[in-house]
């Protein structure tokens, strides 16, 4: 059965090797990573994994070899999202074989504009197709970077025609009215903020959690910010984890969580990109690591 996902759920970085080639060992020791360090999920091939730069055959390799290293499938969120249905049925196919928790899937995102009726048609013939009670398909809003968002009336339609296929959705548009929308409109969907900076009102609303990049350098962090959500320490747990994420948001933030990672955990497997990104110029870099030292912020734990 699909996973009710909630908590900190982590778009983990995706490291590459120097020719370029997705570099599997040090994925999975990064997943496992994540994991011990508290993060609930693992919402891998998302923005901040640059999902979209890998392919289908290597999206399916390192979700296998997820598995294959030991992590539960129940709590892998896989981006499955394509402009090609074909590619995003195949995609989900696959993770639902495996037994994995959901699937998150970005709208079609080259035609443009698409109409509501067209999403609609889109997201409808990726669940027939798929056709498994075991599917749990989370929806993904992230405009800015799609160009493509997700109205709260198709989110409607879809809820009423795929209740039990379509529990959520991660809302990326870093505008919190929308996501309040969201979270007022549809009680029992599972909506999840992309910044930990509004986990207190957003939870407070019904909110099931987070999805978050600032989760691959800060786990503990936010971990310790939704387990302490309804203690004395909660506003102080939120300014915490809020200070970080506003660190990081001074930067791109692919490459400055590579960046950070690679050197705290002494590792420069974690450093490459895909074009069409490049690193962090190496002040930016330095400059990054210092504010985040000034902070208070610590790396949690080695990469063993």
């Amino acid at each position: 059965m699909p996973t009710q996902f909630s908590g900190l759920l982590v778009p983990a970085i995706t490291p590459f090797t120097a020719d370029g080639d997705a570099d599997t060992p040090a994925f999975v020791g990064f997943c496992r990573w994540l994991l011990a360090q508290g993060a609930h999920g693992l919402a891998v091939f998302g923005t901040t994994s640059e999902g979209t730069s890998l392919t289908v055959a290597e999206r399916m390799t390192l979700l296998d070899a997820l598995v294959e290293g030991g992590i539960p499938p129940s709590v892998l969120m896989p981006g499955v999202g394509s402009p090609a249905m074909g590619d995003t049925v195949a995609l989900t196919r696959h993770a639902v074989a495996l037994g994995c928790g959901g699937v998150l899937s970005l709208p079609p995102y080259y035609y443009k504009p698409a109409s509501e009726d067209g999403l609609y048609a889109w997201y409808a013939g990726v669940i027939e197709r798929v056709g498994s009670a075991a599917l749990g398909l989370w929806l993904y809003h992230i405009p800015q970077m799609s160009g493509v968002g997700i109205p709260l009336s198709l989110i409607e339609r879809l809820i009423a025609e795929f209740p039990q296929t379509v529990p959520g959705i991660k809302d990326s548009s870093g505008d919190w009215a929308n996501t309040e929308a969201m979270l007022k409109a549809f009680p029992g969907f599972r909506v999840f903020p992309s910044s930990e900076s509004v986990l207190l009102k957003a939870t407070g609303l019904g909110a099931a959690g987070c999805i978050t990049a600032t989760g691959n350098i800060n786990p503990h962090g936010i971990r310790a910010l939704y387990d302490g959500r309804e203690t004395a320490q909660a506003d102080e747990l939120q300014q915490q984890a809020a200070t970080i994420r506003a660190i990081l948001s001074d930067y791109p933030l692919i490459q400055g969580c590579k960046a950070v990672l690679s050197a705290e955990l002494d590792d420069p497997r974690l450093a490459p990109l895909r074009p069409p990104l490049t690193p962090l110029p190496a002040d930016k870099e330095t400059d990054l690591r210092n504010r985040l030292d000034a902070a208070g912020w610590r790396i949690p734990a080695p990469l063993k």
